[in-house]
């Protein structure tokens, strides 16, 4: 009874049509959410309670003008160090793969860039966020601009760089994987890895390690056909390109 009157006072619509195989079904459903919901708390707890990271050299990196649109030069080196905007503040760098042996953008990553783009002025609020590639600054820049990342800062690793070897980023052959990095600032100038993902879970699951940075997946999981097996491509794009190509190509 209890579990009846708790499922009516939060029922999720007022369709009176809706038949009771479909009522219980969604309630099992709300209960598994629940459940779901409370291990992503608890796993994002053990996230937050992680010990002390190793400390980290202050990287060196490639960036182009602030303005996306306004060229590629000059191009000035940062430290990791001049990422951080504010004392306590997590950085937390997206390692984009393009460059080295990976000679065209990744379609799944630019998805998720595209993602970060669009709520870039929030995450401003609470974490500093940027793009790292292997590439030269022009091709991320002019893939950037295809895209219209125009809210995120754009970062290379000059030829001699480790960071993405370090973080495993790459391998020893320039081979790239997509990750997601977060360092910290301690008072005293020390900077300090605090936790990174891949796609890679396990030797069977290989690709649902970002889940948590892609909404486009998480959307069509709330759909019949779920996220089946689509995946994202190159083969369009949300911006009409200065060089008068039509949107999405």
């Amino acid at each position: 009874m209890a579990q009846a009157n708790v499922a009516q006072a939060i029922r999720r619509t007022r369709l009176k049509n809706e038949s009771d195989e479909y009522r219980a079904k969604r309630e099992d459903l709300r209960v598994a959410e629940l459940e779901s919901m409370q291990l992503m708390e608890k796993v994002a707890k053990m996230r937050r309670d992680l010990p002390k990271g190793a400390e980290v050299q202050n990287y060196e990196f490639l960036e182009g003008p602030a303005d996306l649109m306004a060229g590629d030069e000059p191009i000035r080196k940062v430290r990791m160090s001049d990422l951080f905007t504010r004392p306590g503040q997590a950085l937390v760098l997206y390692q984009f793969m393009l460059g080295k042996e990976q000679k065209e953008p990744c379609p799944m990553c630019t998805m998720i860039i595209d993602g970060l783009n669009g709520v870039a002025h929030h995450l401003a609020q609470n974490v500093d966020v940027a793009i790292v590639a292997a590439s030269s600054p022009a091709a991320l820049r002019e893939h950037g601009r295809r895209q219209g990342w125009d809210n995120l800062r754009l970062l290379t690793t000059p030829p001699e760089s480790t960071f993405k070897y370090d973080l495993g980023g790459e391998d020893e052959k320039g081979v790239q994987d997509s990750t997601i990095s977060v360092f910290t600032q301690e008072a005293n100038g020390a900077i300090r890895h605090y936790y990174s993902a891949h796609p890679a879970l396990s030797p069977e699951i290989k690709e649902r390690g970002l889940d948590l940075l892609a909404p486009v997946y998480n959307v069509l999981d709330l759909t019949p056909k779920g996220r089946g097996d689509w995946y994202a491509s190159l083969a369009y794009s949300p911006h009409v390109l200065r060089d008068g190509q039509s949107p999405g190509l």
